[in-house]
C-alpha cells in the first residue's frame, strides 16, 4: 500500500494484518479521488473509521490543509500514528481514538471532505451519515466505501446522493452537502 501521488508520492504505508482488515485498493483510492481532486486543495479532510489512515494520508499528499483520524481500534491508532510521522504530516494531522459515533457527537469541526470506509454488513453507514449533517462545511462531499448490495438512502437531511461507483464486490457512493 502506498501514497499515489502528491508531495509524498510513492511513500509506502504500514497495513494492519488479519482478517478484519480491508484495506482501499490503489485502483479504488484513485476513482475515490478522481471524483473529489478539485475539492482537496485547502480542505479540511475526515478520516472516519481510519484504519492505516491511507484515505486521509493521499488527502493531505494532494494539497488537503488539514486531517483528522478517527478509529476505534488501538492498534489502527497505533498504524496510522506511524504512516503520519513517515510520510511528514504531522503538523497538519490530529489523530482521535473513539468510536466513530462518540468522535460526531462531540467534535465541533466543520469538513470539506469525510472518507467513511467501516466494516461492511454492520449497519454503519445508515448510523453514521445522519450525524455527518452538523459537521459539514457547504458543498463539502462524502465518499462512502461499501459493499456492494448496500441500498443507502438517496438523501439524508441536507446530504444527497451525487453518484455510485462500482468495483467488482465495492461500490463507492458519493454524496454532497447542500447547505439550503
Amino acid at each position: 500500500m502506498r501514497i499515489i501521488t502528491g508531495t509524498a508520492r510513492g511513500r509506502k504505508l504500514k497495513t494492519l494484518e488479519g482478517n478484519d482488515v480491508r484495506p482501499t485498493t490503489d485502483k479504488v483510492k484513485e476513482a475515490m479521488f478522481s471524483a473529489v481532486q478539485f475539492q482537496i486543495p485547502g480542505a479540511c479532510v475526515l478520516d472516519l473509521f481510519a484504519g492505516s489512515g491511507q484515505l486521509g494520508l493521499e488527502a493531505l499528499s494532494r494539497g488537503a490543509e488539514k486531517a483528522v483520524f478517527v478509529d476505534k481500534s488501538k492498534a489502527s491508532i497505533n498504524v496510522v500514528t506511524e504512516n503520519i510521522a513517515s510520510a511528514e504530516f504531522n503538523d497538519r494531522s490530529r489523530v482521535v481514538y473513539m468510536d466513530a459515533a462518540d468522535f460526531l457527537k462531540s467534535d465541533r469541526e466543520k469538513y470539506d471532505l469525510v472518507f467513511l470506509d467501516p466494516p461492511y454488513n454492520l449497519g454503519i453507514l445508515e448510523k453514521i451519515l445522519p450525524l455527518l449533517e452538523e459537521r459539514m462545511n457547504d458543498g463539502g462531499k462524502i465518499i462512502c466505501e461499501h459493499e456492494q448490495r448496500l441500498e443507502l438512502p438517496d438523501k439524508i437531511g441536507r446530504i444527497y446522493l451525487k453518484k455510485k461507483y462500482k468495483y467488482g464486490k465495492i461500490e463507492i457512493s458519493q454524496f454532497i452537502f447542500d447547505e439550503t
